[in-house]
């Protein structure tokens, strides 16, 4: 029997209706995996490709067959938007099985949650940090709500396996099973995922059970890309190349309106009219920057504003209008944004996407690019490379288009070998264990400190961390109030620790700055960080406000909407890049190739770039003569194994060349001034990586490098060996040393 004569009728006439012609690779592949056998199973394929109904028809067939006794499906998702659409599209499948379909997260009403809380069946849809709120504060409820659970389904896997969330996500799961007495399947669906079967087997660890990978091929897709370079200080807005249409004349100068446009957000201006466009950014600053000039384009040209703006500093009125309109198909609006907009949220047909400067991943462009091309449509990615001009006195680093570069390494990686980045799991995520203790304690109780390891130390998460390890931890928090001992010597949540579990920002384990809720009037724009003082002006929501009020205390900004153009800042926002990348960006510079999608401006920046580096011999070897005194190093390595260098450089070598001064532009190069000579500099750093040295030593004397969002709550030892064995690449930057000829 094939899949689709295995799909209960309901599914069989839902596809009927929607005139499906065939059933996808990822569908049949998908049935045959969960109709067949009993293992997990991880479904890796392009976006829009069907990943949610491959998995969902064959469940919901076999709960149609045998209805579970409790919530039967828990379905995982990063973002409550992204729900929030899988939700109307579920229930519309369901109703006719009378399958319930539940949602919740923070934005999802109480009568809602209670009338599942009553009548626990179906499916149920939920984020991370709602999950994390269930197991601490509906502990009493976990075995009436889930002792028939059979399928978890883990959507957008990709974007959970970057740091603690999807640590988070699958102590949850662990934690939720064992409360429940249930072992799960466990469905993982990703669009853009590095080495699958690494991923699949951590997915499994614990269950005794395998994960299946299927080898999907789908139907061979053509992409439509261009990439544009652009310099940003240029006399006027024409002279941008053959690619770039003019802007049309702008009306007098004011501060809205320069004399003259930004050529690349010209670019961008003209090319989005009468069209369903996203632009996408790298930060939240950016997105409100460009917004803002591209709405005073509008303005000055005399027509009406066509730009939406969705970030996660935002309220949830502002996304949503912005997902709103982009659903329209009436409306040809244009929405920049950040990655908010990256994952499979339906904003249906897109004809292109727009990407300012490149992003920091594979995984990054391929979601990206991914957004169009739906409904038969190739998909299409503009990529605009923006460059500050270099001054006539510009280092030789400065004068490489770094950008430009990296947008160009992306797209070549997965052109010629389908590489996208692996995930990193093999961490020591100290934060994730404090979040998870104190979490564990909150839910269950009153617990002695061996039946706490036992709970905590076996997830998978944790399989790094030592015993003595977590004694230490244990011992640092109940000094600290965080855990307090009885006197039966069992361990409680401390006075200090209540602060934090009892705030609702607690549930997530991602990183947040101090925000302060931005108002005007009743309506609420978003949240800033570091406001100014009453008077001064923020950039938010795509518009500029003078602010009129800062209450500290109730962490509120009132402010009133006025013209004009200000920078956004909304806390840091680093990007991580692989050392793969920056060995194809050498490639790129390196290599005499042309790329069919270059522009004219974007082929003559890169063919000046490669002659400078031709003559510089920037390629050929790592360090480059500057003159006098005055050096610069090309590692050519990924972020962290980049910030190991120059630890390396300043505490173990810089004493014997003389070395001073160190400036870095991570992870592209750093300049410093030496004193030792080209030759003493390759030896002493070969003789220096072959000492036997600790990681360790790579952390500065006193220094506690607080780098996740719970890192200031553990033992300062603890913190420095979290970023000593588990964030820097001491092997990355070994073996790149190693390879440099004395």
């Amino acid at each position: 029997m094939n899949v689709f004569d295995r799909y209960a009728p309901f599914i069989q006439s839902y596809i009927y209706s929607n005139e499906w012609q065939n059933l996808r690779a990822v569908q049949v592949a998908a049935g045959e995996a969960i109709f067949g056998s009993d293992d997990h199973v991880l479904l890796c394929a392009s976006t829009a490709s069907g990943k949610t109904e491959a998995a969902f028809f064959p469940i919901l067939t076999l709960f149609a067959e045998d209805m579970p006794a409790s919530v039967g499906a828990l379905y995982i998702c990063p973002l409550k938007a992204l729900i929030n659409d899988q939700f109307g599209r579920l229930n519309d499948l369901c109703a006719e099985a009378n399958i319930p379909v539940w949602h919740w997260h923070g934005d999802v009403s109480q009568s809602h949650k209670n009338k599942l809380l009553k009548n626990p069946s179906g499916i149920l849809q939920i984020t991370p940090e709602s999950l994390e709120a269930l197991l601490m504060k509906k502990h009493a409820y976990l075995g009436k709500l889930f002792h028939d659970l059979r399928f978890v389904i883990i959507d957008e896997v990709h974007s959970m396996m970057r740091g603690d969330r999807g640590g988070q996500t699958l102590c949850l799961i662990e934690r939720l099973s064992k409360l429940a007495n249930v072992n799960p399947r466990r469905i993982g669906l990703s669009a853009t995922l590095g080495d699958p079967q690494t991923v699949g087997e951590y997915l499994a660890t614990g269950t005794g059970r395998k994960t299946f990978v299927p080898n999907i091929v789908g139907v061979p897709v053509k992409w439509r890309i261009s990439m544009e370079h652009f310099f940003v200080q240029q006399e006027n807005a024409t002279d941008a190349g053959d690619s770039a249409e003019a802007l049309p004349a702008l009306s007098q100068p004011s501060d809205e309106a320069p004399a003259y446009a930004d050529p690349g957000f010209a670019y961008v201006y003209n090319h989005t009219r009468d069209r369903k466009c996203l632009v996408f950014v790298n930060s939240r600053e950016e997105c409100e920057a460009v917004t803002t000039t591209l709405r005073g384009y509008c303005e000055s040209n005399h027509e009406p504003d066509r730009f939406l703006i969705h970030h996660g500093n935002l309220s949830a009125s502002y996304r949503e209008t912005a997902e709103s309109v982009m659903k329209d198909e009436e409306q040809l609006q244009t929405t920049i944004t950040t990655s908010t907009l990256e994952l499979g949220i339906d904003i249906g047909r897109l004809e292109r996407a727009f990407q300012i400067d490149a992003p920091f991943t594979v995984s990054s462009f391929l979601q990206r690019l991914g957004r169009t091309g739906r409904r038969d449509m190739p998909p299409e990615m503009w990529f605009v490379i923006r460059e500050d001009m270099p001054h006539a006195r510009a280092m030789l680093p400065e004068t490489i288009p770094w950008k430009l570069l990296q947008g160009i390494a992306l797209i070549q990686l997965y052109l010629e070998e389908r590489w996208v980045e692996p995930p990193n799991l093999n961490r020591l995520p100290f934060s994730l264990l404090y979040h998870q203790t104190m979490s564990t304690l909150v839910s269950c109780g009153e617990l002695t400190p061996a039946a706490l390891a036992s709970r905590v130390l076996t997830l998978k998460s944790f399989h790094r961390i030592t015993q003595e390890d977590y004694k230490v931890l244990l011992r640092h928090l109940i000094e600290t109030g965080h855990i307090q001992r009885t006197e039966e010597g069992g361990l409680i949540v401390g006075l200090a620790g209540e602060r934090q579990v009892n705030s609702f920002k607690f549930y997530a384990v991602f990183q947040e700055s101090e925000e302060y809720t931005v108002r005007c009037g009743s309506q609420e724009l978003g949240t800033l960080v570091m406001p100014p003082p009453a008077g001064e002006k923020i950039a938010i929501a795509g518009h500029v406000w003078v602010v009129e009020e800062v209450d500290h205390k109730r962490k509120l900004v009132y402010c009133e909407l006025v013209k004009g153009k200000v920078p956004a800042y909304f806390g840091m926002c680093p990007g991580d890049i692989n050392t793969k990348v920056l060995q194809r960006m050498k490639q790129v510079l390196s290599e005499e190739r042309s790329y069919p999608y270059l522009m004219k401006n974007a082929a003559v920046r890169l063919l000046h770039a490669r002659n400078t580096a031709l003559h510089s011999f920037l390629t050929r070897e790592p360090l480059i003569h500057l003159g006098g005194q005055m050096w610069c190093l090309l590692p050519w390595l990924g972020s962290y194994a980049f910030l190991a260098m120059e630890r390396f450089l300043k505490i173990k070598c810089a004493n014997r060349l003389g070395l001073t001064g160190l400036d870095s532009c991570r992870p592209y190069y750093m300049q410093f001034t030496m004193k030792a000579t080209k030759e003493e500099f390759y030896k002493v750093l070969q003789e220096e990586i072959n000492k036997d040295f600790d990681a360790l030593e790579l952390v500065y004397e006193r220094e506690v490098p607080v780098f996740e969002k719970y890192d200031e709550f553990l033992p300062a030892e603890l913190v420095r060996k979290g970023f000593a064995y588990g964030i820097l690449d001491l092997e990355g930057m070994k073996n790149c040393i190693l390879s440099w000829s004395v």
